[in-house]
């Protein structure tokens, strides 16, 4: 369903972070900061992996992880935050699927379906990303897609992207 505004309430959302400048690991940490200190309570966090590049092979691999944070802000509210923190950590215009020092993408947003220009949610892309799929797998794996009806887990095993992600042990965190 469509959510229109003002919104009132708290809407669970599972956000995308990533990573491949500048101490990768670290840069995931202090998004991890800004996001609960501006955005809301993050209420899990998968662990960490690490992702060959997609598109852009000719630049280091990726640390990605995917978060579940709880927070007041609507969708286009949040899109605004997400956008400042990433410019406040330097984050540079670039190539789609390009090196970054941060990205962040709002993959889900409760049950709500959201087609406007500056946001699509769920996010576009989640369901042919192997690297989204299976960090948001680890925390929500009978979350289902809003409008596919199909679980997260079920939507891993049915992604097409064969892109190697490697899940890293706690603790462990490539420079």
């Amino acid at each position: 369903a469509l959510i229109e505004w003002p919104w009132k309430g708290r809407m669970i959302y599972h956000l995308g972070l990533g990573s491949n400048l500048d101490a990768p690991g670290r840069q995931l940490a202090r998004a991890r900061s800004r996001i609960q200190k501006t955005v809301g309570v993050i209420r899990k966090s998968s662990s960490l992996y690490l992702t060959e590049p997609l598109g852009v092979k000719d630049q280091p691999w990726f640390l990605n992880q995917v978060i579940e944070v709880e927070s007041d802000l609507s969708p286009l509210e949040l899109l605004t935050a997400i956008k400042e923190l990433e410019q406040s950590m330097r984050r540079k215009p670039g190539p789609r699927n390009g090196p970054r020092r941060i990205d962040i993408d709002i993959l889900l947003a409760g049950k709500t379906v959201l087609r406007k220009p500056e946001l699509t949610v769920p996010h576009p892309r989640l369901t042919g990303l192997r690297f989204v799929l299976a960090p948001l797998a680890e925390i929500a794996p009978r979350r289902r897609h809003p409008f596919l009806g199909r679980t997260v887990s079920a939507l891993l095993r049915a992604c097409p992207d064969r892109s190697i992600v490697i899940r890293l042990p706690a603790g462990v965190s490539p420079a």
